[in-house]
């Protein structure tokens, strides 16, 4: 008989992928860890409430946030049939850049699970020279979110000097594949993690993940939509999951196009171009 801790990790993950076994989540961490300044273009969605209230009503699958936001915004979710997830760790831009590498816990399991979350998340920058304390970090979230039947996501990035070193970028397909496949190896139940430039090698990323569903990190915001559209269906083309997106949402005046076509894409399979048209994108 299936253990109850893993019926609960199951039912959860199904919050975020239940439509089809991808989801669109929408991030909401910037606001730490880059600054207010990223709400500069559109500066009436630095408040959470509004934002969350837009993406919740386009249809988002899921929501990250951290543990405040989710205090402050999180009444918007109630009654919706929207997947919580609340990230645990974090660093903010003002710290010394030699630290940057790090990030540290901001919150706990138990503060997730009073939110209503349905899955928490960390961060593990690996290559970096703090990886060990972060992977420790990463473990003891794990364990105990496992424990009561919650999953756990892993934010796989590969960023350190030995990486820029002896890669060249972060962005490489093969210290991507290789944070992917740490992940899944350190018991992560859904990964975000870097492009890497072409559906051929995202393909293996998602491979070394070895069945544990592989998300895209949306990344800054493109000027042309279409393209990043275009990105993300060579993600699902590469058997990705789908995406976590923030800039490409929160900065558009108008985020419910971008989502609608985003969702046209990742759970109907939908030409970019076509999915852009349909929303008035184009």
């Amino acid at each position: 008989m299936e253990a109850y801790n893993n019926i609960g990790i199951k039912r959860r993950l199904r919050r975020f992928f239940r439509r089809n076994g991808r989801a669109l989540i929408f991030a909401m961490d910037h606001g730490f860890e880059h600054g207010p300044t990223d709400f500069e273009e559109n500066w009436e969605h630095i408040k959470p409430g509004i934002i969350i209230r837009k993406v919740v009503r386009a249809g988002v699958d899921g929501v990250m946030m951290l543990p405040g936001i989710a205090r402050i915004a999180g009444e918007e979710l109630i009654g919706k049939d929207v997947g919580l997830m609340v990230k645990l760790t974090s660093k903010t831009g003002l710290r010394p850049k030699e630290e940057w590498l790090m990030q540290d816990q901001l919150g706990f399991v138990e503060d997730a699970i009073k939110l209503g979350a349905d899955a928490v998340a960390a961060t593990v920058y690996w290559g970096s020279p703090y990886e060990g304390a972060m992977m420790r970090q990463f473990a003891e979230i794990a364990s105990y979110a496992h424990d009561l039947g919650y999953p756990v996501v892993q934010f796989a990035y590969p960023r350190g000097p030995y990486i820029n070193e002896k890669y060249g970028k972060k962005e490489d397909y093969r210290v991507v594949m290789y944070g992917a496949r740490a992940a899944a190896e350190m018991g992560a139940d859904m990964i975000k993690t870097y492009w890497t430039g072409s559906r051929e090698t995202f393909a293996k990323v998602v491979d070394a993940a070895s069945g544990v569903p592989v998300l895209l990190s949306g990344g800054a915001k493109t000027d042309n939509p279409v393209d990043f559209l275009k990105l993300v269906w060579e993600v699902i083309e590469a058997g990705g999951s789908g995406a976590v997106v923030g800039r490409n949402i929160f900065q558009r005046e108008n985020p419910e196009p971008m989502i609608k076509a985003l969702l046209r894409v990742i759970h109907r399979n939908e030409d970019p171009e076509e999915a852009a048209k349909a929303e008035g994108l184009i």
